[in-house]
Parts: structure tokens; sequence; C-alpha cells
């Protein structure tokens, strides 16, 4: 039996602290479907507040935030919307908007960082001279901080950019915000500025703020009206969410500090990935919680192979195809595990013929 477990597949993977476990058996309960749970107002009165938006609506997951806002953005089927074709929306959510809303995604290409060229964006918009023929663009996504690409995230100020050229052709911007406290902790501004330009915001608890369950989505009074009654469409009202509701008000209060810790131990980790021959990080553009390690092709070894010997030590990581790892560091990782994994994939790649750790001087470590 492994003695220690280090798990780095997502920050999904969080379990509740017994402080917040106290605060969920002591939640004050009633029935948030007709509007009475304490806890379930006090959780969207307070989002609504950091956002800078005028109202919040408690949701299960961030795939269903997600959905909620595109379809209320995109009433009438056969809407289209523009977003990046490598986001979470696009590639994770089942397609979703498409399946159940009937809306039209167009995808525009996304940057090594994470970002859509603005001028491409504005070329996707639809003229609505040829609304005989074309879909009608309604709704522009962003996604911050960009899960597949390592977590880098969009300024205020590009962000800002998107949200001029949304009003420009009258259009709603929606901002994919799983992992927006991490953006904002990771470029030092205040996170009602960076989804300021934002006309809704979905915003994830149960990652990075480490609680077990939930996304919050903000906007305006009418746009969460509707929200909250396409959830109930959704199968997403739910009774005594207090519960649920007063681990993400303690997630709010004690785990957003913490962000920065993780960042920096992902930097930590990845700093000492990249002193391992056979394999490739590159450090220079990790900014928040998330990164991806290469195995280069001169090393005789596959992610099925690393990923099975780490996981005999206890150390669980998620494959990305036959030469690509991600990591997600969270705030149930220390210091110490990020230690413990460095020592263990040196023995795990050890075991492997022409693999060692480069003999040399840490001022002289790579550059990639």
């Amino acid at each position: 039996m492994v003695a220690r477990k280090v798990d780095l597949r997502s920050d999904t993977v969080t379990k509740p602290t017994e402080e917040m476990r106290v605060a969920m058996a002591s939640a004050e309960v009633d029935d948030d479907v007709l509007g009475y749970d304490p806890n379930a107002q006090r959780l969207e009165k307070e989002m609504a507040r950091t956002m800078g938006k005028e109202a919040a609506v408690f949701v299960p997951s961030g795939t269903m935030g997600n959905l909620i806002s595109v379809l209320v953005h995109c009433d009438t089927r056969g809407s289209e919307v523009i977003l990046g074709d490598n986001s979470h929306i696009h590639v994770y959510e089942n397609g979703g908007i498409s399946t159940i809303g009937g809306v039209h995604p167009r995808t525009v290409k996304n940057n090594r960082d994470g970002t859509m060229d603005v001028d491409l964006i504005e070329a996707a918009i639809r003229d609505p001279r040829g609304a005989l023929f074309y879909p009608t663009t309604r709704l522009i996504c962003l996604e911050n901080s960009h899960a597949n690409s390592g977590g880098r995230c969009l300024s205020v100020e590009y962000t800002n950019r998107v949200g001029e050229l949304a009003k420009k052709h009258g259009v709603k911007l929606h901002i994919d915000g799983a992992r927006i406290f991490n953006a904002a902790t990771a470029l030092g501004v205040p996170v009602d500025r960076l989804v300021e330009a934002a006309d809704s915001v979905s915003v994830c608890v149960s990652k990075g703020l480490g609680a077990p369950v939930g996304s919050v989505i903000v906007g305006s009074v009418s746009f969460i009206t509707k929200a909250r009654a396409l959830r109930k469409t959704l199968g997403g009202g739910m009774r005594q969410i207090g519960i649920l509701c007063a681990a993400a008000l303690f997630a709010l209060k004690h785990n957003v500090s913490k962000l920065q810790v993780d960042h920096e131990n992902a930097k930590r980790l990845a700093d000492g990935l990249n002193k391992f021959k056979g394999i490739k990080v590159d450090v220079d553009s990790i900014e928040t919680n998330i990164f991806y390690f290469e195995i280069l092709g001169s090393a005789n070894i596959t992610t099925t192979k690393l990923c099975k010997k780490l996981e005999e030590h206890g150390i669980l990581v998620m494959p990305d195809g036959s030469s690509r790892i991600r990591i997600v560091i969270h705030h149930q990782i220390s210091e110490s595990d990020v230690q413990y994994t460095l020592s263990c994939i040196q023995q795990a790649i050890d075991t492997f013929p022409d693999i060692h750790i480069e003999k040399q001087n840490t001022a002289t470590s790579n550059n990639v």
C-alpha cells in the first residue's frame, strides 16, 4: 500500500478541510428553489460584490454555468458564439451549447497565451446584411485563466479591448472564469477589474478555491433572473444547497490567499523537472498553477510508462497524448510534496535506459 499520495491531476481533486467540513455541518439551510436558502443568498451576494456585478446564482458545475450563460445571451436558436478553438467550452463541455441550445460555435484560433487575435475575432463577427444566409453573432467567449494553454492569463487591457469590440458590434461578452481568481492573483489586479468588460462570468469554486462542488454565475439582475429559470429547466435547481454554499463561502474567505503559493509551487516543480534530461518544460510561460511537460523523442520512455511508475509511488498526473503530461497544483500540495514528486520522477526515469538527471550546476540549467 502506498504510504503517501500526491494528486496532481487537477485542482478539482481537493478534499474539504476539517474547518470547511465544520462550516458545512453547521450551515443554515432552506429550500433554494423556492428562494429561501440563507447561505445561498449570502454566497450569491458576496460573489456578485466581489466580481463587481449586480447579481449571481449558484449552479452545480462550471459546465452548467457556461451553458446557461451562452443560452441566456443566445436566446434565439441558430445564434452564433465566437470562442477559442482550444477553449474549455468548445473542447470539453460535450457540445452542449449546440445539442441543447441550438447555438452555433464559430472558432478562432487560440494563441499560445490563450488569447485570440482581436482582428480575427472581429473578422469572425457576421455582417448583419447576410442574416438570410448566416447565423447571427450574439456572443464572444473568453477563458481566463486559459487551461489548455497551461493556465495563461488574459490581461485587463486585452479583455477590455475585446469588450469594446463586442459593444461596437452589439454582441455580448462572457468569460469562462473557472480559474479567474488564479488569473487575478498572477496579474496582481482586483478580480472585479479583470471582468469589468464582461456581461457575464462563470466562476468555479471547486477548482483552485477548494470547495467540493459548484460554480457561481454573475451578471446583471435581468441576466441572472433568466439564468435562474434556465438552471431549473436544466435540472440544476437544488434544495438545501446551503451546505455547499457554506463551503464556497469558506473558500472565498480563506483560500484565495493560498493561490499565490500554488503558483510558486508550480514554478518550483517545473524548475526541478527542467533539470532532467529527456524532459522539457517552458518554465517562462508558467503564470498560474497549471503547466505541461514534454517527454522528448530521444527519451526511451512514454507517458504511459512514466505515469504507471509514478502511481506506484502514490503520484497521480494527467497524461495528454504519448509525449506530454499535465500538472496542476492546488492548496493541498505542499513544497514537501513537490520535492517528493521530483525525487520519485528521478527514480522513475532512472529505471529506463539512457535517461538520467543532468549533472550540472543549477545556475546553468536548461532555459526552454
